[in-house]
């Protein structure tokens, strides 16, 4: 599947021998990425010890999505001709193991700023809901970790070492529309206040100008009912 530009409006299906492209449902993918500007907006707000992080932080999105478990697997990029159809220059995976070795927990928070904007880019593009009702789901979850040396990790009930981020979800759609990492073993109320205004900041900096409702079950710190609890803002 070869891109007709580097817009890809459309594009056509061929087969050839020469010239096969592994993971060629990419080519959607790495336009979007491209559309919403991760790569500028990293290099922007991220900043660590490494040069250019942005072209890193799309090769290893991209590789995530084309199924990679670990940091050998961005390999799968440089495969046939792969790299030349994608819009970012595809980086070795001994790079962006240099890269993912210079972040600490703290960093997060430039990844936060990336993904505020990125969702601002998409829903100026048509994707947001503009001035309707908005309903957020609002919880958190367990995403394990394996390594004793992983900062901010931390063993919650279910007994496995992992990260206990909060997580905002446009209700509907299942789309993330903000994050927050915590340190340890956090429950569902740990920094939902400070969570709720900083998401009505980034819905603010996304144009969402409806009235928002967010709910959550009473983990979050509302009352000893099992029966969720919501507020409007």
């Amino acid at each position: 599947m070869f891109p007709l530009s580097r817009t890809i409006d459309r594009y056509e299906t061929t087969v050839d021998h020469d010239g096969l492209i592994a993971d060629a449902g990419l080519i959607v993918i790495a336009t979007l990425m491209s559309r919403l500007g991760l790569e500028a907006l990293a290099n922007r707000w991220v900043r660590t010890r490494s040069h250019a992080p942005g072209r890193k932080i799309c090769t290893l999105i991209a590789a995530m999505l084309a199924g990679a478990t670990h940091i050998d697997h961005t390999d799968v990029l440089r495969a046939g001709t792969t790299q030349q159809v994608l819009p970012f220059r595809v980086m070795a995976p001994s790079t962006i193991g240099t890269l993912l070795r210079t972040f600490s927990f703290g960093f997060v928070r430039q990844l936060d700023a990336v993904a505020a904007r990125l969702l601002a880019n998409a829903w100026v593009c048509g994707a947001g809901p503009g001035n309707s009702d908005l309903v957020i789901d609002l919880d958190s979850t367990i995403c394990e970790v394996h390594g004793h040396a992983k900062q901010g990790a931390g063993y919650g009930y279910t007994k496995c070492l992992g990260y206990h981020p909060l997580v905002a979800t446009r209700a509907g759609t299942g789309e993330i529309l903000f994050s927050q990492m915590r340190k340890g073993s956090a429950g569902s109320s740990r920094g939902i206040n400070r969570f709720v205004d900083e998401l009505a900041g980034v819905l603010r900096r996304a144009k969402a100008t409806g009235a928002k409702t967010v709910r959550a079950d009473s983990g979050s710190g509302r009352g000893n009912s099992s029966e969720p609890w919501t507020g409007t803002r």
